[in-house]
């Protein structure tokens, strides 16, 4: 039986003001994390579980009500129009009667776990991030002095209070807790007027600290008295402040945190009811424009993919703990993010390395799906988020089958495209090297926007250049605009095989080739087949040749030897087993590479490199990569 899907990826642009319809795609297979007690519909097609309990069907499209406000009375949809433009909520709450006292209503139950390793750092006198360490005595809470961003975003966004809470019992850490809040009071009096000033008051890090300090409260104001009144104080300011100045977020996901942080502040500060129904009108039209049509956020970041999972759960408990039901969106939305972010888990249960991201490990992939609540099965086909996912019995193919992210998504967009990673019974045979987003811990600034280049991906590169152009601050140039990608299964030699055929547009205007890329892996798993072809963009092809590398970074853990004749190599794994790799058509090199690991470090690693040159009228190189024995 032979499947066949043919599509064509490119980028859409988005209009802001208008909520999406959402489809959810139901396709799943086997996985790490699977779930043996999930249901089944009547066509036979597996259900995914919501975080409520409630069997979302297969192939439903979540209609556009999904993504609207909560159904609210006359009254209250008054109220949230008068705070919108000002009013404040005591007002609206109770005209005549006396202001309310500021304290926390309830106490929220932490849903996510910290790291406890970084939080021993914090009660040692450092803050310890992807392997760096910073004196907590050093940082300069005002942000005058710029740190690396990996830091201003832990400091900022106050995220080491769960990291410290998770150490050691709550009596030993408030007051490590207490003082560094009470140095950040000191160096940052006042909100400014807006956005900008610092890094202590970006939308994205004033977001993440609200709602730090709204769930891990007791951490902070269970000591002094006269600290805690200037918290709540600060909580109260912060929230207005995001109030007037949500709307001039960074990024998709910025806004997303800065609403999460009003509707919070709505649930557990005084006279919020004003407050939530504004924040949770912002919220779910946030939530319409950060996601995709099939779960994956518009970054294509599985770093993002997991901070919004995050940011939902920590709000869900919230919600729970004043009693309230979340809106109908937000447990929808927590269903549709959590099967593309399991597509890229790999054979030893972390994530793969993809725009920006690196090997996250298991127990941190773990411990946010079980807080989700959602019980599902990784998405093998996530046409517009644009990675495929193969499973063939215990090796993983993980293929990059889409244009980079849109500029104003990108926080650390990668010029990836065609890229693919493989893992096989819990190891890394070839990998990207990855973590452009952890640059500023042990993995140097400096190397960032190297890490987010083509070359730092395992696909083929021309002459040098990106796919893609890669710019500063994230940013991605012109370069891919258009992806065919075509999936379908084949026979093998007596046996079945998933082949995956795409091509990208990325060199057509300075070279005038066009790149394509066939991988056809055994249902067994023991053989990838690849083929990278250059075809002529236009009918009358260039004069001349250019250089091209087709790069192979390989897993951390690889011993790699070449055949005497460079038309081969050998790759041997930890767990004795041995895969040899025969390329036709050119000679192997190898060379240095890294890979960053689970915790954001760099591991010195090797890749191997097939390159040459190739007329300008075309060429087609292939190769196999086959586990012997």
């Amino acid at each position: 039986m032979k499947q066949e899907v043919r599509t064509r990826t490119r980028p859409v642009a988005r209009n802001r003001s208008e909520p999406r319809a959402i489809p959810l795609h139901a396709k799943t297979e086997e996985g790490v994390l699977e779930d043996e007690d999930r249901g089944t519909s009547l066509d036979g097609e597996p259900h995914v579980t919501a975080a409520n309990g409630e069997l979302i069907e297969p192939g439903r499209a979540l209609a556009l009500t999904d993504f609207t406000p909560p159904e609210i009375g006359t009254g209250e949809r008054l109220i949230r129009l008068a705070y919108r433009i000002g009013v404040p909520g005591s007002m609206l709450v109770s005209p005549m009667g006396k202001k309310a006292k500021l304290r926390l209503l309830a106490t929220v139950t932490s849903p996510l776990p910290g790291n406890r390793v970084s939080g021993t750092a914090l009660r040692a006198g450092h803050f310890l991030i992807h392997g760096a360490k910073t004196p907590i005595a050093q940082v300069d809470y005002a942000g005058a002095s710029r740190f690396t961003p990996p830091l201003e975003r832990v400091v900022h966004g106050f995220s080491w209070l769960a990291d410290l809470e998770a150490s050691a019992p709550r009596a030993q850490v408030t007051p490590i807790a207490e003082r560094i809040l009470n140095t950040w009071l000191n160096a940052n009096p006042k909100p400014p007027a807006r956005p900008g000033k610092g890094p202590a008051w970006t939308v994205g890090n004033t977001g993440m600290r609200l709602l730090a300090w709204l769930v891990h409260a007791p951490l902070i104001l269970s000591g002094d008295k006269a600290l805690r009144s200037r918290a709540l104080r600060a909580m109260n300011e912060t929230a207005r402040w995001l109030d007037r100045n949500v709307g001039h977020a960074e990024d998709g996901l910025a806004e997303l945190g800065g609403w999460a942080a009003i509707v919070a502040a709505g649930l557990l500060l005084p006279d919020g009811k004003p407050r939530r129904l504004y924040g949770e009108a912002g919220l779910i039209k946030a939530l319409g424009e950060l996601v995709g049509e099939d779960g994956g956020v518009l970054s294509r970041s599985p770093i993002a993919q997991m901070d919004a999972i995050a940011l939902l759960v920590r709000l869900r408990a919230c919600y729970r703990a004043t009693r309230r039901e979340p809106p109908k969106a937000v447990e929808t939305m927590i269903g549709l993010l959590v099967p593309p972010l399991l597509a890229l888990v790999h054979s030893d249960s972390a994530l793969g390395n993809w725009q920006g991201g690196w090997a996250i490990e298991e127990d941190e992939v773990v411990t946010l799906i079980e807080a989700s609540g959602v019980r599902t099965r990784p998405l093998r086909d996530v046409r517009q988020w644009g990675y495929q996912r193969v499973l063939a019995a215990r090796t993983v193919l993980q293929f990059d089958a889409a244009p980079p992210p849109m500029p104003r998504h990108a926080r650390f967009g990668c010029a990836s495209t065609l890229a693919f990673e493989m893992s096989h019974a819990g190891q890394r045979l070839i990998v990207n090297c990855g973590g452009a987003a952890a640059a500023g811990g042990l993995v140097p600034v400096r190397l960032e926007q190297g890490l987010r280049a083509t070359a730092a991906h395992s696909t083929l590169t021309l002459d040098d250049a990106n796919s893609t152009a890669i710019l500063i601050n994230g940013a991605i140039g012109v370069g891919v605009s258009e992806v065919d990608i075509e999936r379908r299964t084949i026979d093998a030699g007596g046996s079945s095989a998933t082949r995956l055929e795409a091509s990208h547009n990325g060199y057509a205007g300075r070279y005038g080739l066009t790149h394509r890329r066939i991988l056809i892996l055994r249902d067994d798993g023991t053989e990838l087949r690849g083929e990278d072809l250059l075809l002529p963009s236009t009918r009358k092809a260039k004069r001349g040749k250019v250089g091209f590398a087709i790069r192979f970074h390989l897993g951390p853990d690889v011993e790699v030897g070449l055949s005497e004749n460079g038309q081969g190599a050998g790759l041997a794994l930890p767990d004795g087993s041995y895969w040899q790799f025969i390329a036709s058509g050119c000679e192997i090199a190898l060379e240095d590479s890294l890979w960053v690991d689970g915790q954001g470090r760099p591991v010195a690693t090797q890749q191997l490199v097939l390159q040459g040159l190739v007329s300008r009228g075309g060429g087609n190189f292939g190769w196999l990569l086959k586990k012997m024995g």
